[in-house]
C-alpha cells in the first residue's frame, strides 16, 4: 500500500512538471497593432500644395458670391466686390487660399513658385484692397456676411501673418490690420448675443469659430477676445455629455462637430478639468480599440459630396488636438493619420469643386502632425 502511495505522488509530480513545460511551450498570442503611415509635409508636399491656392487665388470664376441682393449697385463682379478675395469659388474660401500660401512660405522659403505666390499675396491684399473689404461689411445687408467661418479663416491668415518673421509679412499684417480688427469686434458683438450653439457640420459651426478665434486672441495677446471665448465655450459645451458620434459623419459635413467641441473645450479648459470633461462628452475615446472609419468619397467633382474629404482633415486636426499632451489619448492620432491617408492623395489634380478649398485643410492638419 506505501508503494502505492507513494507511485501516486511521483505521477502527480510528473503531471504537474509537464503541465508547466506545456504551458512555457505554448508560444504567447499577440494582439496584432496596425501599422499606420504617419502623414508628414516636405518641400516636394508643400511645392504640390501650394499649386492649389496659386491656381485659385486670382481665378475671378466660377464664383458663389453669399449675398444679398439690395440693389441694382450690388450687382458687381466678384472682383469689384471683393478686390482681395474674390477667388478661389467664394470669399472664405479665397481667404484661407492666402493661409495657405502664408503658411507654406513661413515653412518652406524655398517654395518653388515663392516669388510668385508673394506677388499674388502682395497684389491681392494691398492696403486699397483691404480697405474695400472693410468697407463691403458696412454695407445695409452685410453685417452678417461670412459668420463666424469666414470670420475664423480671417483671424488664422492674420494669426499667420504675426508669426511670419519677414518683411513681407509686416507689410502684409499692416494692410491687412484694418479688416482684422473689424473681424474681432464683430466677434465682441456677436457672441454674447447667442444664446445656443449652432451644431452643424458645415460653415456656421460655432466651435469652429471659437477655436481659431481663441488661437488668434491667444497669439496676439488679445485678452477680451480670450476671455468671451472661454466663457461663451463653457456656457455652450460645459454640461454637454454623451455626444452621439455615430451620426457622424452627415452627407455633406466636413467638419464634427463631436471633435470641433471638444477640440475647442481642449483649449479652453485646464488639462485635468477637461479630462473629466471629455469622459463625460466621448467616453469611448479613451478605449484603446476605439476605431474610426474615415468619411467615404464617392464622386469628387460634386462640390457637396466632396466635402466628406475635408471632414477627414478636419477630423484629423482635431484628434491631434484632443490627444495632445494625453498620452492616455495617444491611440487617437493613429485614427488622425488613417484619415489624413485616405484623402490626401485626392486632393491636387483633381476637379476644382475640391482643389480650391482642400489644399488649406490639408496643410492645417499635417501641421498639426507636425506639432506632435
Amino acid at each position: 500500500m506505501k508503494n502505492y502511495y507513494i507511485l501516486c505522488i511521483a505521477l502527480m509530480i510528473l503531471a504537474c512538471n509537464t503541465s508547466e513545460e506545456q504551458k512555457i511551450k505554448t508560444p504567447e498570442v499577440k494582439t496584432k497593432v496596425e501599422q499606420v503611415k504617419i502623414p508628414t509635409i516636405d518641400l516636394e508636399q508643400a511645392n504640390r500644395l501650394a499649386q492649389l491656392p496659386i491656381h485659385c487665388i486670382q481665378t475671378e470664376y466660377p464664383n458663389k458670391l453669399n449675398q444679398i441682393i439690395g440693389s441694382d449697385t450690388d450687382l458687381q463682379s466678384p472682383q469689384q466686390l471683393h478686390p482681395a478675395f474674390y477667388g478661389c469659388f467664394d470669399w472664405h474660401s479665397a481667404v484661407h487660399g492666402h493661409w495657405s500660401l502664408v503658411r507654406l512660405l513661413k515653412q518652406y522659403p524655398n517654395l518653388q513658385n515663392a516669388e510668385d505666390a508673394k506677388r499674388m499675396l502682395r497684389e491681392n491684399m494691398s492696403k486699397a484692397n483691404i480697405e474695400a473689404e472693410v468697407t463691403y461689411f458696412f454695407g445695409q445687408y452685410n453685417k452678417s456676411y461670412e459668420r463666424t467661418y469666414g470670420w475664423a479663416w480671417l483671424l488664422k491668415l492674420a494669426e499667420e501673418l504675426h508669426t511670419w518673421d519677414a518683411p513681407i509679412a509686416r507689410e502684409l499684417e499692416v494692410n491687412l490690420q484694418p479688416l482684422t480688427d473689424l473681424i474681432v469686434e464683430m466677434y465682441l458683438e456677436f457672441l454674447p448675443k447667442l444664446n445656443y450653439p449652432i451644431r452643424v457640420g458645415e460653415h456656421t459651426n460655432t466651435a469652429f469659430g471659437l477655436s481659431f478665434a481663441y488661437d488668434y486672441a491667444k497669439t496676439v495677446g488679445h485678452e477680451q477676445l480670450q476671455s468671451l471665448i472661454e466663457q461663451r465655450a463653457k456656457d455652450f459645451y460645459a454640461t454637454d455629455a454623451n455626444c452621439p458620434l455615430t451620426w457622424e459623419p452627415g452627407g455633406f459635413d466636413f467638419l464634427s462637430p463631436c471633435f470641433e467641441e471638444a477640440a475647442l473645450m481642449k483649449r479652453v479648459m485646464p488639462k485635468e478639468d477637461f479630462k473629466i470633461w471629455l469622459n463625460d462628452f466621448l467616453p469611448q475615446l479613451i478605449d484603446e480599440s476605439f476605431s474610426l472609419e474615415p468619411g467615404k468619397v464617392n464622386d469628387r467633382t460634386d462640390g457637396k459630396l466632396v466635402h466628406l474629404d475635408g471632414v477627414n482633415f478636419s477630423r484629423a486636426w482635431s484628434l491631434y488636438e484632443i490627444a495632445r499632451d494625453l498620452p492616455e489619448y495617444n491611440h487617437l492620432k493613429t485614427i488622425a493619420n488613417q484619415h489624413i491617408n485616405y484623402s490626401l492623395p485626392n486632393i491636387v489634380g483633381d476637379s476644382y469643386e475640391g482643389g480650391h478649398w482642400l489644399g488649406s485643410f490639408a496643410i492645417y492638419a499635417l501641421n498639426a502632425v507636425e506639432r506632435d
